[in-house]
């Protein structure tokens, strides 16, 4: 069992513009997210909640997301 889970966000990483970030897969409000890529710190989970109910900016976002985050 996997001690952590991927998920898209629509905004990327600042380093390295990755969508795709890493959270614990408890999902505690508090649990730091880290982008998968480059292993920066980017929120906390429940910043990243918000962020996922604001939607995608667009229709292909939209697309994009729904895919990967099937398992969120």
């Amino acid at each position: 069992m996997s001690l952590s889970e991927d998920f898209r966000l629509p905004v990327a990483c600042p380093s390295c513009g990755s969508h795709l970030m890493r959270v614990s897969s408890v999902k505690n409000p508090d649990d730091q997210v880290h982008c998968a890529s480059c292993h920066r710190y980017v929120c906390l989970w429940h910043e990243a909640q918000s962020v996922l109910r604001k939607g995608p900016g667009s229709e292909s976002e939209a697309l994009i997301e729904k895919a990967v985050n099937r398992g969120a």
